[in-house]
């Protein structure tokens, strides 16, 4: 352990602002929920009936969990909050750790750092300690607010300890993953599908019975009973699984090369195949997984909401606080339900509209660019080829949301007129998508070092649609978000001119982003 509190000092220092953002974020996550369902149902018999609702709905319980205690405040908190916010823990331990270990190996930073008198793990320590950290400071917020709301301490110290421990779980797995491949991008693969295959099998677990929902972590999670009895030993299963796969990750480091994983990278082909003869080849070689995975996600998603049908009055309530959230009040409120769900959606497709716009950045410090430039390819044709990939691939998740939202609709209700209509609904929102993709583009394009900036912006829309209206946002905070000139179709009809301008803004955003690129020097390694 030589060395290993410079380690955490240094962590701790470069980790402030993404790990306060993490923690304050999943924080709100859980506690707005609270304020949000004690205004939504103002009155008992309206909190009994959506309850029942929720209970039946197959789809619901697939998208957050068991149903337990529906008719109380913290019964719904657990239920509408515990499998997003253990996967959100899960992205953040992902990050952290995949920052701190193999993306440094990549960088040549990690091997400059074990030149000093630094023990051969202590690296490696360091990381898991802040990801334990990080998501120790996740579970006190979430406790804490929850108390603080008025809730019981039991419940609140449940879901607390409970995310912090699925948290760690999902870090493990990073932790090992890192270790099996000498990639980052396939690390980040590897436990993102860990992370995605627990939330599938706790789904389909919860919906079918409940026997596939022991094989998550997720499930785990909320087998705890948070303010429906609460039971502490699953709380077992989560920290044997991450003290196992922590130990197997320390073995496999010990057996790997440094700057390597166990799991060797396989040669490609001697001659490039026609596909890869191009800029826009290449670019979409690398992304193709990535897109995807994001419109099968996407229409996957779209569904779910669909299936919720004509149901919305029994979901959301009569109450103004519910209308207000939906569409300030005005609009036919099933309109208005899947006017917000179009915006939910594009807002979740947004973020591969950023991730493929920070992409060249990752091309650009792996110095893969700097050899693809030293050819015949000009800049602005490689530069144009990853700008086509990302506003392509928005485009088509997008339309798979709306598509998939329809058709979900259709499935429960009959009514198929309604696949195009909520297919436009959701490409309303399409030029707001593209707004947040091209000030990416924009920040790789001045200053590579900026990039994770851009994730700022997509957080910041979604917070202002999150919580806007429950936490009174100024006029002029909420027009700060390119979706709020998009209007809410079909509840309303589409404001064609203020989408024009969003759409130009996005247009322009990328052009700026192209001439800062052309005049700034690539990054060299």
């Amino acid at each position: 352990m030589t060395g290993l509190p410079v380690f955490l000092r240094a962590f701790a220092r470069r980790d402030r602002w993404f790990v306060i953002g993490f923690v304050a974020g999943i924080t709100l996550l859980y506690w707005s929920q609270a304020p949000g369902v004690d205004g939504i149902y103002t009155t008992r018999a309206a909190f009994e009936e959506a309850a029942a609702m929720m209970e039946s709905n197959a789809a619901f319980i697939a998208m957050a969990g068991p149903p337990r205690a529906l008719d109380t405040t913290g019964g719904q908190v657990a239920w509408q909050a515990s499998a997003f916010g253990a996967v959100c823990a899960g992205l953040m331990s992902m990050f952290l750790v995949g920052r701190h270990t193999r993306a440094e190996e990549e960088s040549g930073r990690d091997e400059l750092m074990r030149s000093g008198a630094v023990s051969r793990r202590t690296p490696m320590t360091a990381a898991l300690l802040m990801m334990l950290v990080a998501n120790l400071l996740v579970g006190a917020g979430v406790a804490a607010s929850l108390v603080a709301y008025g809730l019981a301490v039991a419940g609140a110290v449940a879901l607390g300890v409970g995310v912090w421990a699925t948290g760690a779980v999902f870090g493990a797995v990073a932790l090992l993953a890192m270790q099996l491949t000498g990639s980052t991008r396939t690390a980040y693969g590897i436990t993102g599908t860990v992370i995605g295959v627990s939330y599938a099998l706790r789904a389909i677990g919860d919906v079918s019975g409940g026997t596939l929902s022991w094989l998550s972590p997720i499930g785990w999670y909320q087998a705890m009973h948070a303010y429906s009895g609460e039971r502490w030993w699953p709380l077992l299963l989560l920290v044997a699984a991450a003290v196992v796969v922590v130990a197997a990750a320390y073995g496999a480091f010990d057996r790997r090369d440094f700057g390597a994983g166990l799991w060797h990278a396989r040669p490609g082909p001697e001659q490039a195949g026609p596909g890869l003869q191009s800029a826009l080849g290449l670019s979409w070689r690398l992304q193709r997984g990535s897109v995807l995975g994001w419109v099968v996600g996407m229409l996957l998603g779209g569904i779910a909401y669909g299936s919720i049908g004509d149901d919305v009055e029994s979901l959301i309530g009569d109450s103004e606080l519910s209308r207000d959230i939906f569409l300030g009040g005005a609009g036919a409120l099933v309109d208005a339900f899947y006017a917000t769900a179009a915006l939910m959606v594009a807002l979740i497709a947004a973020g591969f509209t950023v991730s493929s716009a920070l992409r060249p950045r990752e091309e650009e410090d792996s110095g893969r660019l700097e050899v693809l430039l030293a050819t015949a390819l000009p800049r602005r044709r490689w530069w144009a080829a990853n700008v086509l990939i990302t506003a392509g691939g928005s485009l088509v998740a997008v339309a798979a949301a709306g598509a998939g939202m329809g058709a979900g609709y259709a499935l429960v209700t009959g009514d198929w007129s309604r696949v195009g209509q909520l297919t436009l609904a959701t490409l309303v929102m399409l030029p707001g998508v593209l707004v947040l993709g091209a000030i990416g583009l924009l920040l790789v394009g001045v200053r590579p070092a900026w990039s994770v900036v851009g994730w700022l912006p997509l957080a910041f829309c979604a917070v202002v649609l999150l919580f806007g209206e429950l936490l009174r946002f100024p006029d002029w905070v909420v027009d700060l978000s390119p979706f709020s000139h998009l209007g809410r179709y079909p509840a309303v009809d589409v404001p064609w001119g203020a989408v024009g301008v969003v759409l130009a803004v996005a247009l322009a955003l990328a052009g700026l982003a192209l001439w800062a690129f052309e005049r700034r020097d690539v990054v060299t390694r």
